[in-house]
């Protein structure tokens, strides 16, 4: 098959929906590597908890950014889209197809666009704002971005609330507003990413209820393959920013005594289907994505990605 240019087939959608099954079916028909963009799955120290492919999985394809990293190294978006274009310009050297697959939105949106470029930001600002958020909580973050940027407040109210809630996002844009003495919102839109591939984004989604229903069923599969056990062990570094996810911070609770393990689980259920419903948010925004239902065979993806391709 004759390819004019490099092509990254990008499989997006909610979490368990059958990406990673789709992925590896992929790799084997195109003959190339999977990069996963799961922000969860960098880290070698949660496995379980964060549905890492298993073995017979790893040994189909051939994968990268799959516990590469340690929860106690710092790894943010900006080192994966370094890291991740590197090894995409090696990769694509020996075979112009590869593919990437994974549910961390603005990962995805990382590696297929690129971010504005911000200024470097003083250790000890960072510091202050860890410190006063400690202090005073989410809402002192909010009052200062409120301030220093209310457009860029007023943008995010209004499309996109639940990042209010988000202190590590909010943390990033009062600091920068602080560091640079200048809004968030001016560093927006000011730099030209360029790409040497040609994305084919593909979306897998089923019916709400079928959604939920795999999700509780996943849960349960990972509650009696040892996450109460792989969260207990992690519970001493419970504060890490790595640890700050669905289905070990429900663990913490009850590790703390403060719910029971049944209720436990029933709240990593709720929150993880809340975190499905905000992937999909997110991706259903995603340019030129073509949907399919998670059920759809992979032969027909697979003519959809050539017809594209030709």
């Amino acid at each position: 098959m004759n390819t004019p240019a490099n092509i990254l087939i990008t499989i997006i959608g909610p979490t368990a929906i059958g990406k990673t099954a789709l992925s590896i079916k992929l790799a084997q028909h195109f003959e190339c590597d999977i990069i996963s963009c799961d922000s969860r799955q960098f880290f070698n120290e949660m496995t379980i908890g964060t549905a890492v492919p298993n073995k017979e999985e790893l040994a189909s394809a051939t994968h990268h950014f799959i516990q590469n990293k340690s929860i106690f190294e710092s790894y943010s978006v900006g080192d994966f889209e370094s890291e991740a274009l590197t090894k995409l310009n090696g990769l694509f050297q020996t075979n112009p197809i590869q593919i990437m697959v994974g549910g961390s939105g603005l990962y995805v949106d990382a590696v297929l666009k690129g971010f504005d470029e911000f200024p470097d930001i003083d250790d000890t600002i960072r510091t202050e704002i860890n410190r006063n958020y400690d202090e005073l909580g989410i809402e002192y973050l909010q009052e200062n971005l409120k301030n220093l940027d209310p457009e860029y407040y007023s943008k995010i109210e209004n499309t996109n609330p639940q990042t209010l809630q988000n202190p590590q996002r909010m943390k990033r844009f009062v600091e920068v507003c602080i560091g640079s003495g200048k809004p968030y919102s001016s560093f927006i839109g000011k730099r030209k990413n360029e790409r040497n591939f040609t994305p084919i984004v593909i979306g897998l989604d089923a019916d709400r209820e079928i959604m939920y229903q795999r999700i509780n069923m996943r849960v349960d599969i990972m509650i009696k393959e040892g996450l109460v056990g792989e969260a207990k062990a992690l519970y001493p570094h419970k504060n890490l920013n790595a640890l700050q996810t669905v289905g070990y911070r429900e663990l913490f609770d009850y590790f703390d005594g403060t719910i029971s393990l049944e209720e436990a689980i029933e709240q990593i259920k709720m929150n993880t289907r809340r975190f499905a419903k905000r992937q999909m948010t997110w991706f259903k925004r995603t340019e030129n994505a073509i949907w399919f239902d998670y059920q759809t065979n992979h032969n027909e993806i697979i003519a959809h990605i050539k017809s594209k391709i030709s």
